[in-house]
């Protein structure tokens, strides 16, 4: 993943005006009556499921306390209708992405369709697991788009959860504290790691059957997203020499690519980039059956496309 962040580094992400032959307009989501923001990955990119709601207080009325207004793609069409969520000042909200994850890539990170009249303040943490949290920023009158990087968040990292916390800033109406109608991942992934023991056979390079339906699976989640760059990283374990090592992780990814590209939509466009890093990228000691297994592994990740980011660059420059 290093080799990428290396390859985007220096790129600014913008609301940028796309020309009409590289914007997908699916993929542009209103933020306001004049301004919108382009998710390169679209309806994907999404929280989907609620994990924890603390109403503050005041609370908002209960016709703004229904959970799934704040999930999915944004439906706010006016303040006086219920399509959002509000928090109560200093309540709390808590949401995870099921069917993808965020990382700090260039440019900005995440958006919260914060809506309504008032821009109310608020903390937004960030966690790989539900359990352990980093700050990521806070969103305030019209900031509503974070940049990970601005608090030097790893960029080796995907996270999965986020939690949006009031700052007690507008608490005398209706619809107390901040009021969200989406939260959406501009630097959406979806990342897949495999034990390569289960798609090949030891020092082998041809997939197995029971790799079939893994990368079935697989590659039906990644259709969902008309275009993306496919990064299919190969990692072994310390046994042998390390050139050789490198030889057998890239024969191992271009097997996979190959399995996977029959499977995926044909009018959908893919860059896919390998990398073999061999036995240089361990993710445990290599000091144990176990831990040697566990380095033994082939990484998928799906990102933005390239143009997306040479846009950006074109742009700036």
């Amino acid at each position: 993943m290093r080799t990428l962040i290396t390859i985007l580094i220096g790129l600014i992400s913008v609301f940028a005006n796309f020309t009409n032959a590289q914007i997908d307009y699916d993929n542009l989501y209103r933020t306001d009556n004049s301004s919108s923001i382009y998710l390169p990955l679209g309806k994907i990119s999404f929280a989907d499921s609620v994990v924890d709601y603390k109403i503050g207080k005041p609370a908002p009325y209960k016709r703004y306390r229904d959970i799934k207004q704040c999930l999915d793609e944004p439906n706010y069409i006016s303040y006086s209708l219920p399509t959002y969520l509000s928090l109560g000042c200093r309540g709390s909200l808590t949401v995870v992405f099921k069917n993808n994850g965020f990382m700090n890539l260039p440019g900005y990170d995440l958006y919260i369709f914060e809506v309504g009249p008032s821009k109310e303040a608020a903390k937004i943490e960030i966690s790989e697991n539900g359990l352990d949290w980093v700050f990521a920023g806070n969103i305030s009158g019209g900031k509503s788009a974070i940049e990970l990087n601005e608090q030097n968040i790893n960029p080796e990292n995907v996270f999965y959860y986020l939690r949006i916390t009031d700052l007690n800033e507008v608490c005398n109406s209706k619809t107390a504290g901040a009021d969200i109608d989406a939260i959406g991942a501009i630097n959406s992934v979806l990342k897949l790691t495999i034990n390569t023991d289960v798609l090949f056979d030891v020092d082998d390079f041809i997939l197995k059957e029971t790799a079939d339906q893994i990368l079935d699976t697989l590659a039906k989640k990644i259709v969902q997203v008309k275009k993306a760059t496919i990064l299919v990283e190969g990692h072994t374990d310390d046994d042998g020499e390390n050139d050789y090592n490198i030889i057998l992780s890239e024969n191992r990814c271009k097997s996979v690519i190959e399995k996977l590209k029959p499977l995926l939509n044909v009018e959908s466009q893919y860059d896919f980039e390998i990398y073999p890093y061999g036995e240089d990228k361990p993710k445990f000691l290599n000091n144990s059956p176990e831990n040697k297994q566990r380095n033994r592994r082939v990484e998928i990740t799906v990102l933005p496309p390239k143009d997306y980011y040479n846009s950006l660059m074109k742009k700036e420059n």
